[in-house]
């Protein structure tokens, strides 16, 4: 055997096969979560996993760019995109299909192909499900949001995570207030990101930048943990009235949240800016404690249908149905599945009419193969065996 020969079977890096027994709770944690989204009113699309790279890279999708495999479509010449996210997908169904009036609520789940694993997953293909509302600006919809995330979470068994939530507006605004040019917002956004204390003075002094108004950008990275809310109170005083509606509007929602889930720790990062260049207002993610990196991220992202034809307020969440498996606890044991039943090779109609109401019932029944090693050597299992004309199930020995 060749040394290639002998590699065939190595996958590419952060790309995995899901075997049997992870499969079935992955399965299984699939279809809870779409029956949980689904009693709150959230309708099923399946987005294309292939797209023209225009499309993916609307709105959100501009910072999926180098996230995205790139190849040539052969009947059009046109650059088709593998989608590296299905929410720019989920918006264009929105704004171009349903044109509907009222607020639309859509549910989805899918693999998408990252080019490198990001934050978000240790993975390259993420099996992405999600959540979005559309057609509605208000708190009311991000605090939904926030719930339904909540209830994934519990869902997947993970119990000890907390809330990290903030606000775009809030630098946004102090940017505009400082008059920065989209240049130097960008550099001073990137070193708020990394918490650069350092080099946040340098930039801003170079900027020019004096005043409250350096004093309040300083201070933002630094306005994070349980009570960075109350201390932005007073550092953010001096901002303009979009500062501080956004801190207000910071303060409703975490109230609410609290009121519906006052078990749930929430934290505030008001430097943390997921997806700054298409978030529009409050970005959220959800941690658990001695990983670091979030298992879900949403937010509100205000007129990404635009276009599509349509532009619509819009809040929605997602996450890696394989992260939440690594972090859950107690779903083998809540998708056990009960031992598989077998049956002998024959064509006793009676036979095939008690198989056929096993397997009605939920039972996985295996009937043999002829010539076949009996399935009873690989697994612990009970048996149909005739018995008195009548064929009934008999525990297999493993003695």
């Amino acid at each position: 055997m060749t040394a290639r020969n002998e590699e065939r079977w190595l996958l590419p890096a952060g790309i995995e096969e899901v075997l049997p027994a992870e499969a079935h709770i992955v399965e299984a944690l699939r279809r809870e979560l779409l029956d949980l989204y689904a009693s709150w009113g959230y309708e099923l699309v399946f987005p294309p996993f292939i797209d023209y790279l225009e499309s993916l890279l609307t709105g959100t999708g501009q910072d999926l760019d180098l996230q995205t495999f790139k190849l040539t479509d052969h009947l059009t010449g046109r650059l088709l995109g593998i989608r590296a996210d299905m929410t720019p997908q989920v918006a264009r169904i929105d704004a171009h299909h349903l044109r509907r009036d009222t607020p639309t609520r859509l549910c989805y789940l899918g693999t998408v192909l990252h080019t490198q694993a990001d934050g978000f997953a240790s993975t390259r293909s993420p099996l992405q499900i999600g959540a979005e509302i559309y057609g509605h600006g208000g708190i009311a919809s991000e605090l939904e949001i926030l719930r339904l995330i909540v209830l994934t979470l519990r869902t997947a068994g993970i119990a000890d995570s907390y809330l990290d939530l903030g606000h775009v507006g809030i630098y946004r605004g102090l940017a505009r207030q400082a008059e920065l040019d989209a240049v130097q917002e960008h550099a001073l956004f990137d070193a708020l990101q990394r918490k650069a204390i350092p080099e946040i003075t340098q930039l801003i002094n170079t900027f020019g930048v004096t005043g409250a108004v350096a004093d309040m950008l300083l201070a933002l990275a630094e306005l994070n943990g349980a009570a960075a809310l109350t201390e932005a109170a007073t550092v953010l005083r001096a901002a303009a009235a979009p500062v501080r509606a956004a801190v207000d509007e910071l303060r409703q929602l975490a109230a609410e949240l609290n009121r519906w889930h006052p078990e749930i720790s929430v934290h505030y990062d008001l430097a943390e800016l997921r997806g700054y260049h298409y978030k529009t207002g409050a970005v959220f993610a959800a941690f658990v404690p001695g990983w670091g990196l979030e298992v879900v991220r949403g937010g509100r992202y205000d007129d990404i249908g635009q276009v599509f034809g349509r532009a619509r307020p819009a809040v929605g969440f997602s996450t890696d149905l394989k992260s939440l498996l690594q972090h859950g606890h107690g779903l083998a044991a809540r998708y056990q599945l009960l031992p598989p039943i077998t049956a002998p090779w024959s064509t006793d109609p009676a036979l095939h009419a008690a198989i056929d109401q096993l397997r009605a019932s939920g039972r996985r029944v295996i009937q043999a193969l002829p010539g076949a090693v009996p399935e009873t050597a690989q697994h612990e299992m009970q048996q149909l065996v005739l018995r008195d004309g009548r064929w009934e199930i008999q525990a297999v020995s493993t003695l």
